[in-house]
């Protein structure tokens, strides 16, 4: 699974109303100043727009979801023009396989978090539905690919994510190594990769810290008590603090990130209790978001997290440390991720 956060089923309309919540995939900010934490109130498209509830299937039955819920989506044709782009060049996109609730918003600013390594994962990860099974075969040009459409969209920041492929020797390592620099001799744009664990293949990190993205995010997800259950038997909370403590003794100056996703179970301490674990690895930026069921085969809800509680917990992780932090209902982890890397 890519290393980014769940998806929801598609969005219905309802009737009347505004977004509530500001948002943010694999998508983290909401609008205006990058790092401040997601609040109630107002839209984050600007504009005049339809409100839609995202909707999914509840722990308590098939009511309607909290309020915050709700966002609005944007006018325009520009998304199309995102989709038509992404279909001309053969490129997924987490924002599809994931079904980011933000997917719409982006498409419509002409940007997309690139998802490389094919479309098919080997980890049976209890949140993400994208797909299972036998996985395909490299293509050669896909780093190109790539590259032409950061360049056609005029992207400033591109950020590259792929599914895990345990079944290749390095991981897809030297994958992400080709299209790190090939976007960047391309478009000259800064290049935020988010990768999986590479479950310790022996030089598999190294070879990406060695093409110098800008920003190096690998999601911790959630606690170390529900790691197993959320994450399945192959990753390991050690894992992602050791990868991230690497990426910063390789090359101190690439920013480093990491997110979680809440309402999965977890405490209060343990949460706070692994954002100071991630300071102690000189973690940089952090996003915060709503897990939300994806199929009635994944992992239920247990807890909607207010957009208050979103707001507490972004003001306590800056004061531990974090240069950049977004928290919110609807953040993910790579939402208005340009504006996040610049002002970190």
């Amino acid at each position: 699974m890519p290393d980014s956060f769940p998806i929801v089923l598609p969005m219905l309309p309802v009737a009347g109303g505004t977004a509530g919540a500001c948002s943010s995939g694999s998508c983290g900010t909401q609008p205006g100043s990058a790092g401040d934490s997601c609040s109630s109130g107002g839209g984050c498209c600007g504009g005049s727009s339809n409100a839609v509830e995202i909707e999914g299937f509840l722990p308590t039955g098939h009511q309607r979801l909290p309020r915050w819920l709700k966002r609005n989506v944007p006018k325009g044709n520009a998304d199309h023009f995102t989709d038509r782009l992404l279909q001309e060049l053969r490129l997924t996109t987490v924002c599809e396989e994931a079904k980011c609730p933000n997917r719409m918003e982006c498409y419509s600013q002409k940007t997309a978090t690139f998802m490389i390594l094919g479309d098919v994962c080997t980890r049976p990860c209890g949140f993400c539905s994208v797909s299972k099974g036998k996985t395909s075969t490299l293509e050669a040009d896909e780093p190109d690919r790539v590259a032409e459409a950061a360049a056609r969209l005029g992207l400033k920041h591109v950020v590259i994510t792929s599914v895990t492929r345990d079944d290749l020797p390095d991981g897809g390592a030297e994958h992400f190594y080709r299209s790190v620099l090939a976007v960047r001799e391309r478009c000259g744009a800064a290049v935020e990769v988010l990768t999986p664990d590479f479950l310790g293949k022996p030089g598999a990190l190294e070879r990406v810290v060695e093409a110098s993205p800008e920003v190096f995010n690998h999601n911790t997800e959630t606690v170390p008590r529900l790691y197993r259950e959320v994450r399945g038997r192959k990753s390991q909370y050690s894992w992602t603090l050791g990868l991230l403590k690497r990426v910063k003794e390789l090359n101190p100056s690439i920013k480093t990130k990491s997110g979680l996703m809440l309402g999965l179970g977890e405490t209060r301490d343990e949460l706070l209790d692994t954002l100071a674990d991630l300071v102690d690895v000189n973690c940089d930026m952090l996003t915060l978001g709503q897990y939300l069921q994806p199929t009635l085969e994944h992992l239920p809800v247990k807890r909607f997290v207010p957009p208050e509680e979103f707001d507490e917990y972004g003001r306590l992780a800056r004061a531990m440390g974090f240069s950049q932090v977004s928290s919110g209902p609807l953040v993910r982890s790579s939402y208005h991720a340009r504006e996040m890397a610049e002002q970190s």
